[in-house]
C-alpha cells in the first residue's frame, strides 16, 4: 500500500471521476451448471452449463473489469490502486489494501453440489495466507423439489466424522431444507453446507476461493475418477455445534429496507420498491453494492451520475458517494450490501 499522505492526495484528486460502476460478468461453465444464468442476465446467445456468474470479483485470476462509462475495461485491482479509499472507504482500504473484500456471485445448480466447508480467517491465514470465507445465500428462484444443506441436525464428533464420510452416512447428519424464492441462509466460516439441484442463488461472500470438499456422493468424472476430498483438512475448519435452525427469517416490506444480515464481514438489506427510494451513506465508510434480482431501476448518485440497473446486473457505488436515489421502473428488487467498518474491526 502507498504512503497514507500520497493516498489521500491521490483519492482527493480523483473523487470526481468515479460513478456507479457495473462489471463484465465472469461466467463459469461447470459440469453441474444449469441453463438459467444467461437468460436471467439477458446474455445472448445463451450458454448451457453455466454454474456461476462472478459479478464482482477481486480473486486473483478472476479479476472483474468495468463494463460502463469512461473507466470501461479497467480491472478492479487497477481501480483500487488508482482510487484507494475513494472507492472502498478509508478504514477498509487501510485494512484490505488493493484486495477488494467481497465476492458477488449468481449460482445455478442443475445437479447437487458437493458437501463442503470453508476455513475462517485465522485458519485460512495460517494455511493459505488468505482470508477465510463467510457467505450468505439468497434464493432467487427454486425448482420444485429444490433443497440445500446447512449445518448439522444431530451431533457428531470430530473423531466420528471421517468414518461417516467413508461409510456414506455423513449427509444423514446434516440439516436439509426444501427451499423457495426469498429463503435466506447465513453461512459463517466453518458451517458445513451444500447447494442442491434446482437452486438459483445470489451469493455474497468474503474474497476467498478456498473450499474443502468433504463429500461428493461417490461420483465419478468422465474419466471414471473421483474428485479429491479434503476430509482431514476440513476437520479443523468444521464447526460441529448443532443449532436449532440455520435459516434466517425476516419480515418482508415494500418500499422499506429490510435487514437480512449484519455481520463483521458484510451487512445486507433487501429493497423491494414500487416507488423511488433515497439511500443516505454520509455516516458509512464503505462502498455499497446493489444486486438486482428482479425488475429494473435507475440509480443516481449525489454527483448527478445515473446508470440503469436491470435484473441480473450488479452495481458498485464508490465510498466517495454519500447518497443515491433509486427509481424503479414499476418495481425492482435489490440486495444492498456493504461492510460496516466498526463491525469489521471485530473480526477474528
Amino acid at each position: 500500500m502507498s504512503d497514507n499522505n500520497d493516498t489521500t492526495k491521490k483519492t482527493t484528486a480523483r473523487n470526481g471521476l468515479l460513478y456507479p460502476l457495473k462489471f463484465e460478468p465472469i461466467l463459469k461453465p461447470v459440469i453441474w451448471g444449469g441453463s438459467d444464468i444467461c437468460p436471467f442476465k439477458g446474455i445472448e446467445p445463451a450458454q448451457e452449463g453455466i454454474g456461476e456468474s462472478w459479478e464482482i470479483s477481486g480473486v486473483q485470476g478472476n479479476i472483474s473489469r468495468i463494463a460502463n462509462g469512461h473507466l470501461a475495461g479497467i480491472s478492479l485491482d487497477e481501480l483500487l490502486d488508482r482510487y484507494g479509499e475513494a472507492l472502498i472507504g478509508k478504514s477498509l482500504y487501510r485494512k484490505f489494501g488493493n484486495t477488494f473484500p467481497l465476492l458477488i456471485k449468481f449460482i445455478d445448480a442443475h445437479d447437487d453440489l458437493s458437501i463442503q466447508v470453508h476455513p475462517d480467517d485465522l485458519l485460512a491465514k495460517k494455511r493459505h495466507n488468505s482470508f477465510g470465507k463467510t457467505e450468505m445465500w439468497y434464493v432467487v428462484k427454486a425448482a420444485e423439489g429444490a433443497f440445500l444443506y446447512s449445518g448439522f441436525k444431530e451431533s457428531i464428533t470430530p473423531e466420528e466424522y471421517p468414518e461417516s464420510v467413508k461409510n456414506n452416512s455423513f449427509t444423514d447428519k446434516l440439516m436439509r431444507y426444501d427451499v423457495q424464492a426469498g429463503d435466506l441462509f447465513y453461512l459463517p466460516a466453518g458451517r458445513v453446507h451444500a447447494i442442491g439441484a434446482g437452486c438459483f442463488i445470489a451469493e455474497i461472500q468474503q474474497t476467498s476461493d478456498i473450499t474443502y470438499r468433504i463429500y461428493d456422493y461417490n461420483r465419478k468424472d468422465s474419466s471414471g475418477k473421483s474428485r479429491a476430498l479434503h476430509t482431514e483438512l476440513a476437520k479443523e475448519a468444521i464447526d460441529f455445534t448443532v443449532y436449532d435452525t440455520y435459516k434466517r427469517e425476516y419480515e418482508k416490506k415494500i418500499n422499506h429496507p429490510v435487514e437480512l444480515v449484519a455481520s463483521p464481514y458484510f451487512t445486507t438489506h433487501l429493497l423491494e420498491m414500487e416507488k423511488p427510494m433515497k439511500r443516505e451513506y454520509t455516516a458509512l465508510d464503505s462502498f455499497v453494492i446493489y444486486i438486482c434480482i428482479a425488475g429494473h431501476c435507475s440509480v443516481t448518485d449525489d454527483k448527478g451520475n445515473s446508470e440503469t440497473l436491470r435484473q441480473g446486473e450488479t452495481m458498485l457505488i464508490p465510498a466517495a458517494m454519500k447518497s443515491v436515489t433509486i427509481v424503479p421502473n414499476r418495481s425492482a428488487k435489490l440486495l444492498e450490501t456493504y461492510i460496516d467498518a466498526d463491525r469489521s474491526e471485530n473480526r477474528e
